[in-house]
């Protein structure tokens, strides 16, 4: 049910100039590249092992790799991204000693794009109160609704899968830099995200 179409964008400019004021005069051996801004990093020992953790719990969700054909699915996509929403917070709540790592970053950029979709689909909500279709109880949001929530869910599939393969770097795990989810491997898709505002450098 791919349109291609991108029914929002993820703003990432107060994320982004965070990544720069940490990154700014430091080398590293590793290079996260985000959108708009590649930085170099020094990632802690406690955060290649957690970053290990991030990859293997989250590897396996299958909300990440699957694909919505009615609104139970879209349904079931919803429970799975506040769960691993919660993933995340109790990851940070576990680096909070390291809160200007790269880790911590990546970690906000996937909670903050899960946000961003979650207020997407808070103004979708208005509009899929109409009746079931009367013979599939599955299909009760209007084609309209429905399709722009498998759009929305793509866009988020590609930013998780793009930085988990950031998240792999640190982690220095053999898999992909460019996304940990085979369907959404790839450059960043540079057009799904608003570009940052030199206010906020």
């Amino acid at each position: 049910m791919r349109s291609g179409a991108i029914p929002f964008k993820f703003d990432l400019t107060a994320l982004l100039a965070r990544a720069r004021r940490q990154a700014s005069n430091r080398l590293g051996d590793v290079t996260l590249n985000l959108p708009f801004v590649s930085i170099a990093v020094n990632p802690k020992d406690r955060e290649r092992q957690a970053a290990r953790e991030v990859v293997i719990r989250l590897s396996d969700r299958r909300v990440l790799s699957a694909w919505e054909c009615c609104d139970d699915c879209i349904d079931n996509a919803l429970k799975s991204l506040g769960e691993i929403r919660s993933l995340l917070v109790d990851k940070q709540v576990e680096l909070a000693e390291v809160r200007d790592g790269p880790l911590y970053l990546l970690i906000d950029a996937m909670a903050l794009g899960i946000r961003q979709f979650m207020t997407f689909e808070e103004l979708l909500k208005r509009d899929d109160d109409g009746p079931s279709h009367p013979r599939f109880s599955d299909f009760r949001r209007p084609p309209d609704v429905r399709q722009a929530y498998f759009d929305g869910l793509e866009l988020l599939r590609g930013h998780l899968s793009r930085c988990l393969g950031q998240v792999a770097a640190i982690a220095g795990m053999e898999v992909p830099p460019d996304g940990l989810i085979g369907n959404y491997q790839g450059p960043w898709q540079m057009e799904a995200y608003l570009p940052p505002t030199l206010q906020s450098e």
